[in-house]
């Protein structure tokens, strides 16, 4: 990084102006894939699926739909944890220490002997990667503002909509030569790459007299006011189910495309092409959002990710469970094209209120919508027939049920959390 400081950070990217040394586009790409490592350890190991149930023989209760949810039930808590820990001992260590979690639980998985250790491994995974997941955030945080961290982040999200699209189609090779296992020994290549990285190059953002102890009491009472806001609470289970319609895809995806339309080899193409609908939202609410407004955008999108849900299950019911691809594709771009718009409307709509505990909040927000995401995929995914049934329904029920949640929220007064800054 040279001799730039992060306070000659501030000043030059406060400006007008904006230079893009090669230091800033390291330190912005390092923060990127690190990031990316969340999309990358879902939806690169969804053409495993199915070898990883042969090999390992899946049995009830479990199933090869937990290898995707339960990372998201081990990421609720990780995330829980390390954003306070972030401001307690600063972002480049709560990062490492979530890095040397998730190579931990890759390693579990690479040499597990059974569906059980497997699930152990991808739930310290899910941990671990939330050091990345919350950290990068908040050293962008620490670093930019205004004008200057909006285009960080815009060149970030490029990555995020990339990565799902692309995962699976570069890892299906690799599956295929040497097995399951071997992509594990590929997430553990890549944490040790952005290990290395970030602890010889990337500075510490966040200085000693800026951080916050850890005093565990002063944490419960800022999060019970920030979990007794009803607009809070009320939009992170509306944000959950979203997330959790989206899950239930995840988890399903490799076994419905084969279970039926026996698409194997060329799955990844199919997923991309789903996955675009979310990519390409988000870029057209970027451009309305700032005409409509926020809340007039999710209104749009819980309403198209209703219809979609429900078109798909009349479209399923008259083809008797057989819908053609091209009906599939057609009104699953639409309910993921729906589900990009929600997200980034929905976390802005939670956090309005946040003010002083938007830190705490955060970790809130993302740890309370994975835990309801986990428990919709899990109980929508015991319903699964090898019909796009299941699929539809979760759609249609998230939709309805999201839509009710957030009206009744919008309703609800935005007056802002009050913090506590001590206690007697």
């Amino acid at each position: 990084m040279g001799k730039l400081g992060i306070g000659r950070l501030n000043i030059l990217l406060s400006g007008r102006q904006m230079t893009l040394t090669p230091s800033f586009r390291e330190r912005i790409a390092l923060y990127a894939l690190l990031t990316s490592l969340t999309s990358l350890s879902i939806d690169a190991l969804l053409p495993g699926l199915r070898e990883i149930g042969v090999e390992l023989g899946v049995s009830p209760p479990l199933s090869t739909q937990h290898v995707i949810s339960l990372f998201i039930l081990g990421m609720a808590f990780g995330e829980l944890l390390l954003g306070p820990l972030s401001d307690a001992i600063g972002r480049k260590r709560a990062l490492v220490l979530g890095l040397a979690v998730y190579a931990l639980g890759t390693v579990i998985a690479l040499m597990a002997g059974s569906f059980e250790m497997l699930i152990l491994g991808r739930l310290l995974q899910g941990v671990g990667v939330s050091g990345p997941k919350i950290a990068t955030r908040a050293m962008i945080r620490d670093q930019f503002e205004g004008d200057a961290m909006a285009r960080i982040l815009s060149f970030m999200f490029t990555l995020f909509i990339l990565v799902p699209m692309l995962a699976p189609a570069m890892t299906q090779g690799l599956i295929a030569l040497a097995g399951w296992r071997s992509l594990f020994g590929f997430y553990l290549a890549i944490a040790a790459v952005l290990g290395t990285w970030l602890i010889v190059r990337q500075p510490e953002t966040l200085p000693p007299d800026r951080r916050i102890a850890l005093r565990p009491r002063l944490l419960f009472l800022n999060g019970r006011r920030i979990l007794g806001h009803p607009r809070v609470v009320l939009l992170i289970l509306a944000t959950g189910l979203v997330f959790g319609a989206q899950l239930l895809y995840l988890s399903t995806a490799a076994d419905f495309f084969f279970d039926a339309y026996e698409i194997t080899d060329t799955f990844p193409l199919y997923f991309a092409g789903l996955a675009l609908g979310i990519g390409l939202a988000s870029f057209v609410n970027a451009k309305l959002v700032q005409r409509f407004g926020m809340e007039a955008m999710a209104r749009t999108g819980f309403v198209g990710l209703s219809l979609a849900g429900l078109a798909l299950v009349i479209a399923t019911y008259h083809w008797a469970g057989r819908l053609p691809l091209a009906g599939l594709l057609v009104l699953g771009f639409a309910a993921f094209f729906a589900v990009g718009v929600l997200f980034g409307n929905l976390n802005a709509m939670a956090m309005r209120p946040l003010g002083q505990v938007a830190g705490l909040g955060t970790s809130l927000i993302a740890s309370g919508s994975s835990l309801v995401a986990t428990a919709f995929a899990i109980g929508m995914g015991r319903f699964y027939d090898g019909t796009p049934y299941n699929l539809a329904s979760g759609f249609l029920l998230a939709g309805i049920s999201a839509l009710i949640l957030a009206e009744v929220a919008m309703r609800c007064s935005d007056s802002p959390v009050e913090a506590v800054q001590y206690w007697d």
